[in-house]
């Protein structure tokens, strides 16, 4: 599996980073697929299933600034 390109601006750009350790990021994997990096709330958040949401054991539940999210929507393709 390899990322082919970040998708949205970068962290320091966004002002998410210290650049001492790792950062929010998203990137396009090579099958058109998306990989997240964010921090893992997995443990503490609550509630999934109000909205019938799952984690599955070999799943994570990441958090991503809003700021990552909205920068990258431009370039995220359609369909």
């Amino acid at each position: 599996m390899r990322a082919v390109r970040r998708i949205g601006k970068s962290p320091a750009e966004l002002g998410n980073t210290t650049g001492v350790s790792g950062s929010p990021d998203i990137v396009e994997l090579e099958d058109g697929a998306f990989a997240v990096i964010g921090v893992d709330i997995t443990d503490q958040i609550s509630d999934l299933e109000t909205f019938g949401a799952r984690c599955a054991p070999n799943e994570r539940v990441v958090r991503v600034p809003r700021s990552t999210l909205t920068a990258a929507k431009n370039d995220i393709p359609e369909g």
